[in-house]
């Protein structure tokens, strides 16, 4: 990098001076196409549950939920993100819930996809939402993950989505080789539009807990944890290993969670593969700004929109995010002002 003359011929705060100049040289924006909204979807009908760790966040039924993607549409978000949440009578140590044609995921897919075809729907690979253990895998009988025969199952489960017209499937189990897995199976079943979004960085987190409570896994896992699976904390030159091996077995985009606290980790994934990256803000992160803002300890609107443009600024292309309404709501009025 070259240095700028010295002061007083170079003066940074010039473009600083008034609004029209800082928005003239800004070199990041936030709009509303950067966001992905995940969404909680359960059985019923008219059916709002609120999830306690996470304010303004509810488990929807089907009809409430075409209400939100219809928004989504008028706010410009592109993509929808749907986790489930079934009924615990259907958990099982295998999760082969998951790869029911029927369950809740492809019926809510279908019926996404023919009320509201302009919204791109993602769904996420991964059986904790359909275990009785709460973990992302088939277990041994000493409690530890099988990876290869969790992978069958993953693959079979991303063949059910793809089947009910899902446009990207995001596997988020890491488990190793999935990716390839789950390319070959789409491509051998004639799926080949099927985009793969693969959380090819998450880590083993202390940030997930809300969404725990938001799935219904958080009593099943128990004091258990994922860190056989889920990367160390630690480690930043792991997390481009993990990335160059799920672009080499087919995913077209890739994920860092948690958001924030990695955005070192964007950052050298943007840069080394440039590709499309992609951070999701995690259930704690939101939890976290909402606690504060309700007290009265931060700007709510203004923290909000801060934290998003960090992760534009670090190299994501797009963000998972709970405030994807909220913020799209902002900069509609922002706009129309």
């Amino acid at each position: 990098m070259s240095l700028p003359a010295p002061y007083p011929a170079s003066r940074p705060r010039r473009l600083r001076r008034d609004a029209f100049t800082r928005a003239l040289v800004r070199e990041h924006h936030v709009r509303a196409s950067d966001l992905i909204l995940p969404v909680f979807v359960h059985e019923g009908e008219n059916r709002v549950e609120p999830v306690a760790s996470m304010p303004g966040v509810a488990r929807l039924s089907l009809d409430r939920l075409l209400d939100v993607a219809r928004e989504c549409v008028d706010l410009g978000i592109p993509v929808l993100a749907l986790f489930p949440v079934i009924d615990a009578s259907l958990k099982t140590p295998d999760g082969r819930e998951a790869t029911n044609p029927d369950g809740l995921v492809p019926r809510v897919v279908r019926a996404l996809k023919e009320q509201v075809p302009e919204l791109g729907v993602l769904t996420d690979v991964a059986l904790d939402p359909f275990t009785s253990h709460g973990q992302d895998g088939v277990l041994d009988e000493r409690g530890y993950i099988l990876n290869d025969q969790t992978v069958e199952i993953l693959a079979q489960q991303a063949l059910v989505q793809a089947a009910a017209g899902v446009d990207i499937v995001a596997p988020s189990d890491m488990m190793d080789g999935r990716i390839g897995a789950i390319r070959t199976a789409l491509e051998a079943h004639g799926h080949i539009h099927t985009r793969i979004m693969a959380y090819s960085a998450k880590y083993a987190s202390a940030f997930y807990g809300p969404f725990r409570d938001a799935v219904g896994s958080a009593a099943n896992l128990g004091k258990a944890d994922k860190k056989t699976y889920q990367m160390d904390p630690g480690n930043s030159d792991e997390a481009l290993r993990e990335v160059g091996l799920d672009l080499a077995e087919g995913a077209d985009m890739v994920m860092v969670k948690p958001g924030m606290p990695y955005l070192d980790i964007v950052r050298r994934v943007k840069d080394e593969f440039r590709v499309p990256t992609f951070a999701y803000q995690v259930s704690g992160e939101y939890a976290m700004i909402k606690a504060a803002a309700t007290n009265g300890w931060l700007d709510h609107d203004a923290v909000m929109m801060e934290s998003l443009l960090a992760f534009k600024r670090a190299g994501a292309d797009g963000v998972l995010t709970y405030f994807a309404l909220e913020a799209a709501r902002l900069l509609k009025q922002a706009k129309a002002g």
